[in-house]
């Protein structure tokens, strides 16, 4: 299948590039498979579509603020991004820019808060990292000091502190659990959620089931090949308490996936097991969804707009018409109208929900 077909026409200027001053207040254009129509409402209002019974699957990593600011001792200006912890204490895996200057045993930091040194660079082009910091602290607690959030590569650099400030309120879930301190980028479905609309869907018998999954900059990666059988989709571990996989398996209502994450976890586990485990459950899903694919984990998707040729977009197409390639057609109609009625894309857009 060529992956053109997930290409789609969109102005820059429909790309958020700031949040929207109140969470709920975004735009949710809502999809009835079942009828083939649309209609156009506010986050707010979703709960004019839940019922007692239903699920709501969601991701309570956190983001953390990953984007630190360092130097080298030559004084040449370094970007450090964590990903993920190494397997040795105090080492990370990382995105350095310039990488080029930064060979294995190459030294970097920032005076008072940490130094770092280069260990290895694998074939991926990530950086292990071992770090240093005084006063007996890791580099986790350093980031939640210093750090910036690592808002995606569409959303312009920011200016100004309050700005910055402003996005580690705001690129972060209000039901994250700062206990699950693991997420390189935002579950952004989740992100229209106020802890008000939390209670009211609560008050009318909806239902919360967590999932943690450690959200990685692949999210954001393009299909780069021509067609997407070939692309070899990026690797995310998560985790799937009791309480979870009971409902998965055993739901009251509808199953509802905040997020294509969350879903391709979701997903994922379910393919390989045949009922819950009596345990906790930790993974890693590398599960590529595309049409014809098919479902059977989740009923129904709160989603964001997505990039075109992610692997996400296709994820959605196959959502919207299950075992076959009939939903890339309908998906373009249906990101036209958005287009057409300037609703906000990515991160900071806003959401579908798709019935």
């Amino acid at each position: 299948m060529k992956t053109a077909l997930f290409d789609y026409p969109l102005p820059e200027r429909l790309i958020a590039q700031t949040p929207i001053q109140q969470r709920d207040a975004s735009r949710l254009l809502i999809v009835h498979r079942s009828e083939r129509r649309i209609e156009h409402r506010h986050f707010r209002e979703i709960g004019d579509y839940l019922r007692k019974g239903d699920t709501l699957f969601r991701n309570n990593a956190a983001v953390i603020p990953a984007r630190l600011h360092a130097r080298r001792p030559t004084g040449g200006a370094v970007e450090c991004l964590l990903l993920r912890p190494a397997a040795a204490a105090d080492e990370w895996w990382c995105l350095l820019r310039p990488g080029r200057k930064l060979p294995p045993g190459g030294i970097f930091g920032r005076p008072g808060h940490f130094t770092a040194t280069v260990r290895e660079k694998n074939a991926g082009g990530l950086f292990r990292v071992a770090f240093a910091c005084g006063s007996g602290a890791d580099i986790l607690a350093v980031a939640n000091r210093i750090g910036e959030m690592p808002l995606p590569p569409y959303i312009a650099e920011r200016s100004d502190e309050a700005a910055k400030q402003a996005d580690r309120e705001r690129y972060q879930t209000v039901y994250a659990d700062r206990g699950h301190q693991v997420a390189a980028a935002a579950p952004t479905a989740g992100l229209h959620f106020t802890p008000e609309l939390l209670a009211q869907l609560a008050h009318v018998g909806v239902r919360f089931a967590d999932v943690t999954l450690h959200v990685g900059l692949g999210t954001f990666r393009p299909i780069a090949s021509e067609h997407i059988e070939e692309h070899v989709i990026h690797r995310e571990l998560y985790e799937i308490p009791v309480a979870t996989q009971q409902a998965l398996f055993a739901p009251s209502g509808r199953r509802i996936a905040v997020g294509t994450t969350a879903l391709r976890s979701l997903e994922h586990f379910r393919r390989g097991h045949a009922g819950p485990l009596g345990r906790d459950f930790h993974g890693e899903a590398d599960l590529f969804i595309h049409p014809p694919g098919d479902f059977g984990a989740v009923d129904v998707l709160i989603t964001n707009f997505h990039q075109p040729r992610s692997t996400l977009l296709c994820l959605v197409a196959a959502f919207l018409q299950p075992g076959s390639a009939d939903g890339i057609a309908w998906l373009k109609e249906i990101y036209a109208e958005a287009v057409a009625r300037e609703y906000r894309f990515f991160s900071y857009g806003d959401a579908m929900l798709i019935l």
